[in-house]
C-alpha cells in the first residue's frame, strides 16, 4: 500500500490532486469520523480514490481548498463508489454543502444480491476473493490527532483502494441479473440522505438503572441532571458519557450532598469533573431542592 497513497493537505499542490480527481470516469469515497468522543460526529479524514492513486485529505487543515469536489460530487459523472455510505454523505453535506449524484453503494448492492455478510471486508473477500485484516483497536482510533500514524493512513487507504474493482463486479452481476432500477433507486435514496440534530429523549433518565428505587425528589435531581447533561454535550460538542456517565447522574441525584466536597467525597464525582462542572451541578440541585420545597 505504501506508495500508493498521498497525504494531502494545504502543504500539497493540489493542481495534480485535482485533475486526476475531475477526470475519472469512477471514484472511491470513504471517511473517518469520530462519533465516540463527540456530540455530533467529528470529521476527520476524507478518502478519494482513483484508478491511479489514493487521497488521504486532511478536513482538519481549513486552509485547504476543497470546494472543488462540490462540482465532482454534484456531477453525474464520475460514478461515486462508497460503502455503507450514509453517514459519509451527511457529514459532507453537513459540513460542506456537498451535494451528491450517481452514487453506487457496494453494501446496498451487496444486499440487493442477496449477500448475507455485508460489512467491507467481507463483500471483498466474497467478490474479488481479498481477505483483509481489519485491526478492531482501528475502529475507535484517535483520528482526529495529528501526525496520523503509518498505520492508520495504511488502514484508511485500504478500504478505499478496493471500492472501484468491487464496483466492476457487483455492477456486472446486477446487470446480468437485470436488478439495475432497483439498484438506482436504492443509491439515489442514499444520495438523498441528511444530516440531523439527535434528539433528546424527554423520559431518558428513566432508563438509568436505579432509576424505580430513588424516592421522588431524587429522582427530579436525575431527571434535572439528565437534561443538562445533554444540553452542555450539545454546546460543547462533547460526547455525554464524557460528561458524565449515567452512573454518575444517579451517584449525584441519590446523595444528600450539596457541596463540592460531598459531591466528591459521597456522590461519586472525580475532583476533575468537580472543576469543570461543579458549580452547574450544584446550580442545578439548588434549583431542584427549591422546586420541591415550593410543591
Amino acid at each position: 500500500m505504501k506508495g500508493k497513497w498521498l497525504w494531502v493537505d494545504a502543504k500539497q499542490k493540489l493542481s495534480k490532486v485535482r485533475d486526476d480527481i475531475e477526470g475519472s470516469p469512477v471514484i472511491a469515497i470513504d471517511t473517518e469520523y469520530d462519533s465516540f468522543r463527540y456530540f455530533r460526529e467529528k470529521l476527520c479524514l476524507l478518502q478519494i480514490g482513483t484508478e491511479q492513486r489514493i487521497y488521504l485529505i486532511d478536513p482538519l487543515d481549513t486552509t485547504t481548498d476543497l470546494s472543488f469536489l462540490g462540482g465532482v460530487f454534484a456531477s453525474p459523472t464520475p460514478v461515486k463508489v462508497i460503502h455503507a455510505g450514509d453517514n459519509d454523505i451527511r457529514i459532507l453535506n453537513r459540513d460542506y454543502g456537498f451535494e451528491f449524484a450517481n452514487v453506487f453503494d457496494t453494501h446496498r448492492a451487496a444486499s440487493l444480491l442477496g449477500s448475507n455478510h455485508l460489512s467491507l471486508s467481507s463483500v471483498i473477500e466474497q467478490y474479488l476473493g481479498l481477505r483483509l485484516e481489519k485491526p478492531k483497536k482501528m475502529q475507535r482510533s484517535r483520528w482526529e490527532k495529528r501526525p496520523l500514524s503509518e498505520e492508520q493512513l495504511n488502514y484508511a487507504a485500504e478500504d478505499t483502494q478496493h471500492l472501484i474493482p468491487l464496483y466492476r463486479r457487483l455492477n456486472a452481476e446486477i446487470e446480468a441479473r437485470g436488478l439495475q432500477w432497483q439498484a438506482a433507486r436504492a443509491f439515489e435514496g442514499i444520495a438523498a440522505v441528511r444530516w440531523a440534530e439527535k434528539k433528546f429523549n424527554l423520559r431518558g433518565y428513566r432508563g438509568i438503572p436505579g432509576y424505580d428505587s430513588l424516592p421522588g425528589e431524587k429522582k427530579r435531581r436525575l431527571r434535572d441532571l439528565y437534561r443538562w447533561r445533554f444540553r452542555k454535550a450539545q454546546e460543547t460538542n462533547t460526547a455525554r458519557f464524557m460528561i458524565l456517565s449515567d452512573q454518575d447522574l444517579f451517584d449525584i441525584a441519590k446523595t444528600d450532598s450539596v457541596s463540592l466536597d460531598g459531591l466528591v467525597r459521597n456522590g461519586g464525582l472525580s475532583p476533575k469533573k468537580a472543576k469543570t462542572y461543579g458549580s452547574e451541578i450544584l446550580s442545578i440541585l439548588s434549583a431542584s431542592e427549591a422546586e420541591e420545597k415550593s410543591r
